[in-house]
Formats: structure tokens, C-alpha cells, sequence
């Protein structure tokens, strides 16, 4: 009998100390608009630091790519030859202004800056903005959906 209560008293401790480390409902992490605004960075430091490959990375297998000045291209195996120019030494930073979700769905806009060279070496800057729709995946993580950007005037100091 005594071995039945040392067992009872046992479990009622663990189950205790399982309690006592749970979380309210409302302690649980829930994405919020900085969740996305956080992947944005996380997404521009990818591409800086493995180019093409960092930048796919965070496009979800049915992304759609919508280019300045051309037609769309569906799908992220269809995209990522696309994106090759992150890997020719040119450098595309972005900087987000917002960010919004509702359910599954999400989106983000900024800024960016793409700064390549011409023939002779040269600096060319190019500024503009960007819109990217995130879509939850099963997995429980976010992904691109839907990209796109435009030239804009460099911006006024």
C-alpha cells in the first residue's frame, strides 16, 4: 500500500510541475504584422549573404513573380534563373515601411535600392518600392506568395 501512495504522490507531482510550466492561451506566440516585418530582414539578409539561393530560400514553391516591365512568371522554379543577378557581384538591399496580416495571409511594403555597374565599371543605382504578399504554409512558417516592385525617383534627403 505504501508503494501505491509513493506512485500517486509521484504523478501528482509531475503533473503538477507540468502545469505550473504551461502557458495561458493568450501567452502563446501569435504571429503579428512584426512577425513579417521581421522575416523582411531576415529574407534581405539571405540574398546578401548567399545571393539567388538566400533569396529563393523564402519564396514558396507556387510563388508568382510580378517584374517591372514584364510579363509574370509563376512559380519558384520558373523565378530563380531569374534572380542569377544577385550573384554577379550586384547588391539589392530593401527596407520594409508596413506590414499587415490577417489569418494566413500577410503583406508587406518599403523601399529598395539595387546598385550594379555598367560596362565601364560604374555605379548605377536604381531606387524604387516592392509589395510582397507572405502566405502561412503548413509548416507553420511564412513564405513569398506574390512579389513585385517598381522604379521610383531617388528619394529626396
Amino acid at each position: 500500500m505504501t508503494r501505491s501512495y509513493i506512485a500517486v504522490l509521484a504523478i501528482l507531482i509531475v503533473s503538477l510541475i507540468a502545469l505550473a510550466n504551461l502557458k495561458p492561451a493568450s501567452a502563446i506566440q501569435r504571429d503579428t504584422p512584426a512577425t513579417l516585418m521581421s522575416l523582411e530582414t531576415q529574407f534581405m539578409n539571405a540574398a546578401a549573404a548567399k545571393g539567388s539561393v538566400g533569396y529563393m530560400s523564402y519564396y514558396a514553391d507556387d510563388a508568382v513573380e510580378l517584374p517591372n516591365g514584364a510579363d509574370a512568371i509563376k512559380g519558384k522554379d520558373n523565378i530563380a534563373p531569374t534572380m542569377g543577378f544577385l550573384d554577379q557581384g550586384n547588391k539589392l538591399t530593401w527596407k520594409p515601411e508596413f506590414a499587415d496580416m490577417s489569418g494566413d495571409l500577410g503583406y508587406t511594403y518599403g523601399t529598395y535600392v539595387f546598385t550594379s555597374k555598367d560596362k565601364d565599371g560604374k555605379p548605377i543605382v536604381e531606387h524604387g518600392k516592392y509589395v510582397s504578399i507572405w502566405k502561412k504554409q503548413s509548416d507553420g512558417g511564412w513564405k513569398v506568395v506574390l512579389d513585385m516592385g517598381n522604379g521610383s525617383p531617388k528619394p529626396k534627403s
